[in-house]
């Protein structure tokens, strides 16, 4: 098997004239697609770290559904260390290696900043929390900028990807890595319209030297089979989401829901959720800060979940392990999720000098 290996199982699922047909389609093809990837080998390692917390305004991160006057809940963005098998060897991937150090550009962020005015130094003391960088990780771990083949985020909002990859006159981190992404991120990365641009970093990906970005038209499995970047359009036009198959099932990844609640609304204690997901038949809950593509945004969360499966520790919600969860925090009350996935490790770390 090769590295990189097109899947087709979702083709044709959006097609149909009336939605809640695609629906029907996206479930059927979602337990077909579940029962493959069950089938194959599982990741050799799989372990989350909580790089930085900020905080994100309730009213995108649960569209129309919260209902206190709560502004913002405390998001936590992760990064993932990945290593699998392929006929080239062991690979080790990033997922979502935010370089939040770099990224402060971000229109939002700087905005946020600008309007907190003399209180934004104590607002970032108080309110945002730095747990990990990426390089601590990896020195964490015993691994090397040069040990890295892969890295690939969900989507490329407020990404600084030119600091690994190099571009802007920057020397690469990450000499041997490669960035999977969905050709229309990318596309649209380089090209943003103004309703885009307050959520990408300026020049995130600019002078990024061709050779080091793999660009991907459809969904595809990686290596033997155990990871695979499914495409979930709907959070921005070329958003994929990440499925490894470990010892807790298939763990999928993604910011189109912000917690494990928005995945399974009628069960929230989160003040709005269910009564919305009553009021409304609405099954999950948005991540709703730039509204691209709503309705496929919808369906994407229905597929996600329906890769994912139930969650082992209560079966009420799904196997998502987001990129960005929510977590409680005390000057946002009302937020606390009511299940949290939190961090996750599963199997052995190979280094270099054991995979040579």
């Amino acid at each position: 098997m090769g590295i990189i290996v097109p899947f087709n199982h979702f083709d044709g699922t959006r097609d149909a004239i009336r939605p809640l047909e695609r629906i029907d389609n996206i479930r059927e093809a979602a337990k077909d697609f579940r029962a493959t990837m069950l089938s194959q080998p599982k990741v050799l390692f799989y372990k989350t770290f909580e790089l930085i917390r900020v905080p994100y305004p309730a009213k995108y991160g649960y569209l129309n559904a919260f209902s206190l006057p709560t502004p913002f809940i405390h998001l936590c963005n992760k990064l993932f260390v990945i290593q699998f098998n392929s006929d080239d060897g062991i690979k080790t991937l990033l997922v979502s290696p935010s370089d939040w150090e770099n990224q402060r550009e971000t229109p939002f962020f700087a905005q946020l900043e600008e309007s907190a005015g003399v209180f934004s130094k104590t607002m970032e003391k108080i309110i945002f929390k730095f747990p990990n960088t990426v390089l601590g990780v990896l020195a964490q771990l015993g691994l090397k900028p040069e040990d890295i083949d892969y890295i690939t985020y969900d989507h490329l909002h407020t990404q600084n990807v030119t600091r690994w990859l190099g571009g802007q006159g920057q020397a690469a981190i990450f000499p041997n890595a490669k960035l999977l992404v969905m050709r229309e991120e990318w596309e649209s990365s380089l090209s943003l319209l103004p309703w885009q641009n307050q959520w990408y970093c300026p020049n995130g990906v600019q002078g990024i030297d061709e050779s080091r970005i793999e660009l991907l038209d459809d969904s595809v499995f990686l290596g033997d089979g155990s990871v695979a970047l499914m495409r979930t359009k709907g959070h921005t036009e070329g958003n994929h989401s990440i499925v490894a198959h470990t010892d807790q099932g298939l763990l999928v990844t993604s910011e189109n829901g912000v917690s494990m609640d928005s995945y399974a609304p009628i069960h929230s204690k989160i003040s709005g959720l269910a009564a919305y997901a009553k009021r409304t038949q609405a099954e999950v809950i948005i991540n709703g800060n730039t509204l691209e593509c709503g309705n496929d945004q919808y369906l994407s969360m229905i597929q996600e979940k329906e890769v994912a499966g139930r969650w082992p520790k209560d079966e009420r919600f799904y196997n998502m392990a987001l990129s960005s969860e929510s977590d409680g925090f005390h000057l946002f009350p009302g937020t606390t999720p009511t299940a949290r996935m939190g961090e996750l490790e599963f199997g052995r770390l190979t280094l270099p000098a054991a995979k040579a």
